[in-house]
């Protein structure tokens, strides 16, 4: 039986007889395959080992089960569009006991607090693939005792200055712009200076202080120095070091979960061979299939030929160990192929004028001709767009980029140049040929004399606009910028995950809170209550005067978009002062708290983690594992530069799956069979967490099993590990 159809078995127990019990060895081998697979996607759930609860365990973790968990949180989550106040208002009631509770209490007019809504986040933290997420609210639990003694240090200050502006200004009649008295009230001074440190509104309190005695201004300048600048870098300090020393220790417990599992797996199927214990290559094989199913049998032969460096017919424990690591890599299966012209019409595309053309075209001369090109584009779309020679000019340049897609797809592979992973030319293609599609479309329009459509006239003006975009494809620093960003967007994700349970959880609150406090009224309407955002609190309030009636919390869509602009801090007093006149000058610690989290606290973090992601992306190395794969697959002479990848020689190769490797004739410069040819497939950029994970596993020594996985579960932040004093430096 090959691993592929015992792989099969694994998972599909044979129909004819579903009673059947699994052999030993199969059930040997999925319940390594668990192991495995867990250490290669750093899951740590517990489960039985009982045949049918690893049965089970499996079909948990596929990719569909998954698919729909998370579909059915996020329905949960949007629940809050359909209820009251809703965005989409339903007829009928949603399930879920607390809308029925909810729901039976309005029935006979008994009005409760939705507090349950705000606690919905719990199911998106609590699901196991959510563990980033997880991770990152540790990190904020763990910070929060150090950062509150800075806070509490910051209050302090901040009161000992409101205390010195009362007896300051109190009492020197001064009022404000709005014809308010001018620091009277101990409480409203301290919000204004609160305020102050998030910069919203300076320099407008200051102004009638500075109006009366331009000394008084260094007051203000000393404040801001002191809490602006000071504490508020201080707060970064404290939560960007804390956030590295327990970024460290979560590290240090995945590597050791990691090495904790993989030597489980190997305890399940080593077998004694002479004085070693070791796991058979057919089991290794089978082993590799089950925990990656859609791997070809040429990769897996060359991972193969990796771990039994010896080919001696088994996997030692040291080399087994690095199966999740393996398995993690994408090694990129590509093929080299002539240009269909070539095959078509070899005498033409390899005459002296065909030759001469791809040598242009490949010249980098090439690339600084449309980068002028592109300049001067630029230089035109912001010219008048009615003057006829600039219409007739859009079309010359259209032609031009239409021009040099030609000629580049005429010049290199088309497979090979619109290849999986070639973005840039897909990028750069789609952005030219919609532009052509809507400037025809619109012309076409234009010319039936019948109507402009003014929204075919945007799509127009901004496909245009972003034709500038292919600047990036033509500078080198602007492509390493762009793709460091990609690279490390997914594992911004972590922080997108947080930052929704935060909104959502404060939208949820704001809209109990606030919904209906504030409406929002068409600009053309001629009601009196359209001034005063439909609530005569507002009468003469900067909220009114500015135009913020939108910025409610009558549903969630809106509550959001009015978090957002909090987050921005600017104007965020005047927001929180409409919605304290409206309720209760305690509203305001609602906007405060949220400050408090999101900005000081998530913000920072955030800020530290993109600090320590790109640090990581300028100075990362190979991997000791990658390494082993390329000096493999150089011996094997199967290798290829990236340079020879995006220059349109090779084209990811989808047809040679099971190609395999030539004969075992012990020639390490031989060739792989219909031209197959490997590279590995990114490895300029890793995530923070694989790079400090690769630096404290470096530590490891082969032969350390590490401690017991009671002891690995209870690390805490101080728990150094004596083996590894240059990982704590590092991290």
């Amino acid at each position: 039986m090959t691993g592929a159809h015992r792989a099969a078995r694994l998972y599909r127990p044979h129909p004819s007889s579903p009673e059947e019990p699994p052999a030993p060895e199969d059930q040997d081998l999925l319940l390594a395959a668990a192991y495995v697979s867990d250490a290669q996607y750093n899951r740590n759930v517990p489960f039985e080992t009982s045949p049918q609860a690893v049965r089970l365990y499996h079909f948990y973790n596929h990719w569909t089960t998954r698919a729909v968990t998370y579909f059915f949180i996020w329905v949960d989550l949007a629940l809050a569009l359909f209820e009251e106040p809703a965005l989409f208002p339903l007829p009928f009631l949603l399930t879920l006991i607390d809308l029925i509770t909810y729901g039976s209490l309005e029935a006979v007019n008994i009005h409760g607090v939705r507090w349950s809504r705000a606690l919905r986040p719990v199911f998106l933290i609590n699901f196991p693939e959510s563990r980033q997420i997880r991770r990152a609210f540790r990190s904020i639990r763990n910070t929060l005792p150090d950062i509150l003694y800075v806070f509490l240090l910051f209050i302090f200050s901040m009161l000992i200055f409101s205390l010195m502006a009362l007896k300051l200004f109190g009492d020197r009649g001064l009022k404000t712009v709005e014809g308010l008295p001018y620091f009277t009230n101990i409480l409203d001074i301290a919000f204004e200076l609160y305020v102050l440190v998030t910069t919203a509104n300076s320099p407008d309190v200051m102004m009638p202080a500075y109006e009366f005695n331009w000394w008084y201004s260094l007051y203000f300048i000393t404040y801001i120095i002191i809490n602006t600048y000071i504490f508020m870098s201080v707060f970064l300090a404290v939560v960007y070091n804390n956030y590295r020393k327990h970024l460290k220790n979560e590290i240090r417990t995945l590597a050791y979960l990691k090495r904790h599992k993989m030597i489980e797996a190997f305890n399940i199927l080593k077998v004694k061979v002479g004085t070693e214990f070791v796991v058979k290559e057919a089991q290794w094989r089978q082993l590799a299939k089950i925990v990656a199913p859609d791997i070809s049998s040429s990769h897996l032969e060359l991972l193969l030929r990796i771990s039994d460096e010896g080919q001696r017919g088994y996997v030692d424990k040291m080399n087994f160990l690095r199966l999740a690591d393996l398995l993690n890599i994408q090694v990129v299966t590509i093929n080299i192929k002539r240009h269909p012209l070539e095959a078509w019409l070899p005498r033409v595309y390899q005459s002296s004028p065909s030759l001469l053309v791809q040598k242009m075209v490949r010249h980098r001369i090439f690339v600084w001709v449309y980068d002028v090109i592109i300049l001067i584009n630029a230089i035109f779309i912001a010219l008048d767009e009615k003057n006829p020679l600039i219409s007739y000019a859009e079309w010359l340049f259209l032609s031009l980029y239409i021009i040099e897609i030609l000629l580049k797809l005429y010049t290199y592979e088309p497979r090979a140049y619109f290849g999986r992973k070639q973005f840039w030319n897909w990028f750069d293609t789609l952005i030219i040929v919609a532009a052509l599609v809507a400037t025809v479309t619109n012309t076409t329009i234009q010319s039936a004399r019948k109507y402009n459509s003014q929204q075919i006239l945007d799509i127009v003006l901004i496909l245009r606009i972003l034709r500038l975009l292919r600047i990036i494809v033509s500078i080198q620093r602007f492509r390493v910028i762009v793709t460091t960003l990609i690279n490390i967007g997914p594992t911004m994700l972590a922080f997108g995950g947080l930052v929704l349970v935060v909104y959502y959880v404060f939208a949820i609150i704001g809209m109990e809170v606030f919904h209906g406090k504030v409406h929002f009224f068409d600009p053309s309407s001629t009601s009196p209550d359209a001034l005063v955002c439909g609530n005569p609190a507002l009468k003469d309030s900067a909220f009114a005067r500015g135009r913020y009636c939108r910025n409610n919390f009558n549903d969630l869509a809106a509550s959001l978009i009015l978090l957002t602009e909090l987050t921005v801090v600017n104007q965020w007093h005047v927001l929180a002062d409409g919605f304290a006149l409206v309720t209760h000058q305690a509203a305001k610690l609602y906007f405060i708290s949220f400050h408090v989290v999101v900005v000081i606290l998530i913000v920072n973090i955030f800020i530290a983690f993109i600090l320590e992601a790109f640090f990581v992306a300028y100075s990362l190395e190979k991997s000791e594992v990658e390494t082993a794969i390329e000096k493999k697959i150089q011996e094997l002479g199967v290798g290829v530069q990236e340079e020879e990848v995006q220059d349109g020689k090779l084209i990811d190769n989808v047809d040679a799956k099971d190609s395999g490797f030539s004969g075992d004739d012990g020639d390490n410069k031989r060739k792989a069979l219909k031209g197959l040819y490997f590279r590995i497939a990114s490895k300029k950029y890793k995530t923070v967490d694989a790079l400090l994970q690769q630096m404290f596993e470096s530590e490891i020594a082969p032969e350390d099993e590490g401690p017991s996985l009671e002891e690995i579960l209870n690390f805490s932040p101080s728990d150094i590990h004596p083996k590894n004093p240059s990982f704590e430096n590092s991290a």
